[in-house]
């Protein structure tokens, strides 16, 4: 059968000499290698005892912002559920009562704010979609664990400290 471009390369091949047979160049090569690799410093990092330094435009786990006076900035408008391509944030919209003007910077806040990090892709639209800069990626690597219910953070894990604390 003749190929269709009509080239052929034409290989020639040489027979070992009882030295390449034996393989010991491709032994020593192999052995140069590997000594060549281990005297060089290692790439890896231990990491609970060092931690890596991340660029600026580093996505980490969500948080939920506080105003100047330490009250909630969310309003549950749910734009960054909308956004969201993964649909990993979901939340439950409630009326501020009386006596919660502290709490709560508009009449309306999320009373349940959940964000299911197993879905979450960290493309940032959130943060984007908020018209109240109330949510952020800037916080740490999402820590592992075993069970996928500990994977959804509420606002107990997602709203950061108030300043006066």
């Amino acid at each position: 059968m003749e190929s269709l471009s009509n080239k052929k390369k034409v290989l020639e091949v040489k027979p070992l000499n009882i030295w390449e047979r034996a393989y010991l160049p491709a032994i020593f090569k192999g052995l140069a290698i590997t000594m060549k690799h281990f005297f060089k410093k290692p790439v890896t990092i231990k990491y609970p005892e060092q931690k890596r330094e991340f660029s600026e435009n580093f996505r980490g786990m969500h948080s939920l912002k506080r105003d100047e006076n330490g009250r909630e900035r969310c309003t549950a408008c749910g734009l960054c559920a909308l956004s969201c391509p993964a649909e990993a944030i979901t939340m439950t919209a409630a009326e501020r009562q009386k006596g919660e003007e502290n709490l709560y910077r508009e009449e309306k806040y999320a009373a349940v704010y959940e964000i299911n990090m197993l879905r979450c892709i960290f493309c940032g639209l959130c943060e984007e979609a908020c018209p109240k800069e109330a949510i952020y990626l800037d916080g740490d690597i999402v820590p592992a664990d075993y069970l996928r219910k500990d994977f959804i953070y509420g606002k107990d894990k997602l709203v950061e400290a108030p300043l006066n604390q």
